[in-house]
């Protein structure tokens, strides 16, 4: 017995774990200083909720470069874990940043906010840094449930209510799948250790064949298609995104996304493939149907929220391209584009949580009209942040497309990289038509309500130089993500 404890004591690596260990412990801090502030007067702990953002990434830049693992090889915080890691650290503070103004417009302005959006991105980060299938588990429901209380956070909203709800009894249903998937996958291997799986199919090609190694690839992917909102599996993203609060809506776009393609990236490269045909077939057929779906459907939407959740479900479809493609410039383009969407997502968001009314109203294309003579250069970054969204050059979108269909080009897939391309082209009507209302229509509306707060305008300004860095200087950023492909 002394042995053994000896044996698991030896395979325990905090370093593995730190930057989650760090932004968990000042999560349950920030819980007990909520208790001593005054309800309604929780302007402190979102700033203190940036500061452990700040700390947190202090312990990744540590990790870059210089892999930890542990935990009986539960844990690996490498290059791919530590560039996700950022990802999820900057949506954080840019969605904590643009909540302050929010809450206290809706007269909800209650501390627990922030601590939950801290222990959604230490979930986030034990689903980049999992090697096993348990820990990437345990990831995706720390960061879920903490997602179905942000969701339902306006409980006085009957959308709000209903986003939660719907988020909780789909995310649980989901989950399903996934565990079916993974009792599946362990059933024909034995282990539930990613790079084990892998190992184990290489050597035993004939259970690459085997209907229960198939079955269980499916059912573990459907688990996560459901949270990077893969068609058909998206229709709960467009009620969500539009009853959620928006800093909370802009934060699951970009966040729990990114963790999502994180696990699924490491376990289908690393653990399933052997069975790359396999997944490459239906992922391409999924990526089509995605990227079509909401660009159309997006097209008829009025409520800018909508409008952005089937914007968000089109994005993931060509991200997805990149996982077709299966080769450097496609997997490292995801990388880059999950970044790189997680500034114009987020900026575009920001804009919204501004000009929004109390009850979350005025976030449609009529409320809108006339924004960009009201509110020059609130509209001037909105116009930013669509354009990169579209894909125009100088922009971020415009360098993360070009890479990830160039990956797709390279690996063969023309007819896939085409149809990507020309999805792109379709998403130009919805975008500019927000630009049209803004610049050509009339309103009678002053956009008196309009609060320029601090956090809010600082969000839109760090995303707008993210989105301006990103597609002019992409060559560091690229290399980076280069370096952290498996």
């Amino acid at each position: 017995m002394e042995n053994l404890v000896q044996t698991a004591m030896q395979n325990v690596n905090f370093a593995a774990i730190m930057p989650s260990l760090v932004l968990s412990c000042c999560a349950m801090a920030l819980l007990l200083v909520n208790v001593f502030i005054p309800r309604g007067k929780s302007s402190l702990v979102s700033w203190l909720s940036l500061g452990s953002l700040v700390l947190t990434a202090f312990f990744c830049l540590g990790a870059w470069n210089d892999p930890r693992f542990g935990f009986a090889g539960h844990v690996a915080l490498d290059n791919f874990a530590t560039f996700f890691n950022f990802i999820f650290l900057i949506a954080a503070g840019l969605s904590i940043l643009m909540s302050d103004g929010f809450l206290k417009r809706e007269e909800f302005n209650v501390g627990e906010f922030y601590p939950l959006i801290l222990f959604t991105t230490a979930g986030a980060m034990w689903m980049a840094s999992g090697t096993d299938l348990m820990t990437i588990f345990l990831g995706l429901e720390v960061l879920s449930v903490s997602l179905y209380v942000l969701a339902g956070f306006l409980r006085d909203h009957v959308d709000s209510n209903e986003a939660g709800l719907k988020y909780f009894l789909l995310g649980a249903f989901s989950t399903g799948f996934l565990l079916y998937g993974i009792a599946l996958i362990y059933g024909v291997t034995g282990t539930t250790n990613v790079a084990d799986i892998g190992i184990y199919l290489s050597a035993n090609p004939a259970e690459l064949t085997n209907p229960l190694t198939v079955a269980g690839m499916i059912l573990l992917s459907t688990g996560f298609l459901f949270k990077i909102a893969v068609a058909p599996f998206h229709m709960w993203t467009p009620d969500v995104y539009q009853g959620a609060p928006t800093p909370i809506t802009a934060f699951m776009s970009a966040g729990p996304k990114a963790a999502a393609f994180a696990a699924f990236m490491r376990i289908l490269t690393l653990g399933l493939g052997g069975l790359q045909d396999e997944w490459t077939s239906l992922l391409w057929i999924l990526a089509v149907l995605t990227m079509t779906i909401g660009n159309v459907v997006a097209i008829y939407q009025t409520n800018l929220k909508r409008m952005l959740a089937y914007s968000s479900i089109a994005h993931a479809g060509y991200a997805l391209v990149g996982i077709v493609a299966a080769n450097e410039i496609g997997m490292s383009g995801i990388l880059f584009y999950m970044l790189a969407y997680t500034f114009m997502n987020l900026g575009a968001f920001a804009v919204l949580v501004l000009a929004g009314k109390k009850g979350e109203e005025n976030l449609t294309l009529e409320g809108f009209a006339g924004f960009g003579y009201k509110k020059p250069l609130l509209a001037v970054a909105m116009s930013i942040f669509l354009f990169s969204l579209m894909g125009v050059p100088p922009m971020a979108g415009f360098v993360g497309k070009f890479y990830i269909f160039s990956g797709a080009i390279k690996a063969g897939y023309i007819w896939l990289a085409v149809i990507a391309m020309l999805n792109s082209a379709v998403s130009l009507y919805y975008y500019l038509r927000v630009m049209v209302y803004m610049y050509f229509k009339e309103s009678s509306e002053d956009f008196g309500w309009v609060a320029m707060n601090v956090g809010a305008v600082v969000s839109i300004v760090l995303a707008i130089i993210g989105v301006l860095y990103l597609g002019i200087l992409p060559e560091g950023i690229m290399e980076m993500a280069k370096s952290a492909i498996f």
